[in-house]
């Protein structure tokens, strides 16, 4: 096991994110793997920590990767901030992904956390986790 496979697992997840017509619908283009300088969208999505482990075996090198998706709102409630992260979750979860390097055998859905965040508790934020099996080429 190395962890090259994790570069192409960002990358195949971000943009099928980009590309998902429900996340595309409630966030336009606002998933970011880094935020951009200057006023913040209302509501946008950020790619986030990711803990890797071997899972190599007789057959091969292979990888868990838990992977963090975060969904940040200033919209009142939390109403907007679930509907988000239930699209990112309908995206994701069994997605056919292609990576640049190894192969993706699974994408599940670990956990969620959903918290008031920010200056005054005036921002909602809800912290999804993944796991992906990844098979190195």
């Amino acid at each position: 096991m190395s962890y090259g496979t994790s570069a192409a697992l960002q990358a195949a997840v971000y943009q099928h994110l980009l590309a998902d017509p429900g996340v595309a619908a409630l966030v336009g283009g606002a998933v970011f793997d880094a935020l951009p300088a200057g006023v913040k969208p209302e509501t946008y999505v950020t790619l986030g920590a990711e803990e890797v482990r071997d899972r190599s075996d007789a057959s091969g090198g292979a990888a868990e990767h838990r992977i963090a998706i975060s969904v940040v709102t200033t919209a009142d409630g939390f109403a907007t901030a679930k509907a988000v992260a239930g699209a990112i979750s309908d995206a994701l979860i069994d997605a056919e992904l292609t990576l640049a390097r190894g192969r993706l055998v699974g994408l599940w859905f670990h956990r969620a956390s959903a918290r008031r965040a920010g200056q005054a508790g005036q921002a909602r934020r809800i912290d999804l986790r993944f796991r992906a099996r990844v098979e190195d080429d």
